[in-house]
């Protein structure tokens, strides 16, 4: 019995992911979601407030509306993750952690990207303790309590603005002259009575004894080097998860983002990118679906074409 092949298996289950499982269903192709973690990291944001359509909707409910719309067209997924790609005759081979292999006449990668972390003393040892890298999963548990935030982003700032409505104090220490939210997020920022901003300061340990209790800064802070925390999430950014990109020999920028063209072709034959992972250098959820939505588009050409080398 011939092995069942795919047009499209797609790396990733985030909104990139899915946008992409969207077109390719609508053209037709047979797809299958391959991912560890289904909905990808706007699950972890609170409040998305600039996807057209939606005024305000969880990151959560957005990620699982895209699987549901794919689904209901005939997208198969399945939460697992992915361990090699490989260029196999006339296919592309994908084996899952578990042992199982599926093949594709392409290979969509939305893998995304994993949260920097700080690399300082102390963190790894109070993780899950006191130090966090999500306040949607965990601003619960810090009602009343005083609460860090590392990093000066529009990211951090949203982080920071739920963390206000839990915490009796938030500061977000920040290395930079002034943090760099959006416009209407620096608003609501200045008109929290509880948020305070340390600038040009850096975390350089971090410090307890069963759980979290304060960090050392590089500098003075009031006088003093040591500040009392209850809590300390960090978010300073993003880290490509490319480690399939790379077995598939696919070029990287200088940062390890995935390069794509225009139609988010790689330069490895068959193999399309979108989302986060790429070096496009506008990251938001609307710029990723569109991303997938054209890699879609892009595929379908080449397989009716017969555009798709495997050597």
């Amino acid at each position: 019995m011939a092995k069942e092949i795919y047009d499209v298996i797609i790396v990733g289950g985030g909104v990139a992911g899915y946008g992409a499982a969207v077109y390719a269903a609508r053209f037709r192709l047979k797809t299958l979601v391959i991912a560890k973690e289904v909905g990808g990291l706007i699950t972890t944001t609170h409040v998305v407030e600039n996807y057209p359509a939606f005024s305000t909707i969880s990151g959560l409910e957005l990620g699982n509306r895209f699987k549901e719309h794919a689904e209901y067209l005939g997208v198969k997924t399945l939460e697992e993750e992915v361990a090699d790609v490989k260029r196999k005759n006339d296919h592309f081979s994908v084996v899952l952690n578990s042992g199982a292999e599926y093949s594709a006449k392409t290979v969509f990668i939305a893998t995304g990207t994993k949260r920097k972390q700080l690399g300082v003393p102390g963190e790894s040892e109070f993780y899950g303790k006191g130090v966090s890298y999500c306040a949607t999963c965990d601003a619960a548990f810090f009602k009343g309590a005083k609460i860090g935030v590392v990093g000066g982003s529009d990211s951090a700032a949203k982080e920071a603005l739920l963390l206000s409505e839990y915490g009796k104090e938030v500061y977000v220490i920040y290395r930079g002259e002034k943090i760099r939210p959006e416009p209407i997020n620096m608003e609501r920022i200045s008109e929290k009575k509880n948020i305070k901003i340390i600038n040009f300061t850096n975390v350089a340990e971090i410090k307890g004894d069963k759980k979290l209790t304060h960090v050392i800064f590089d500098k003075p802070y009031n006088g003093s080097r040591e500040f009392k925390l209850d809590g300390l999430f960090i978010e300073i950014g993003h880290l490509p998860q490319n480690e399939l990109a790379k077995k598939l020999g696919v070029r990287l920028n200088e940062k390890g983002d995935v390069v794509i063209d225009s139609h988010s072709r790689t330069n490895v034959s068959g193999v399309y990118a979108m989302g986060d992972i790429t070096q496009t250098e506008w990251k938001q959820a609307i710029t990723a679906v569109a991303e997938g939505v054209i890699a879609a588009f892009s595929a379908y050409e080449d397989i009716n074409k017969g555009k798709v080398i495997y050597e």
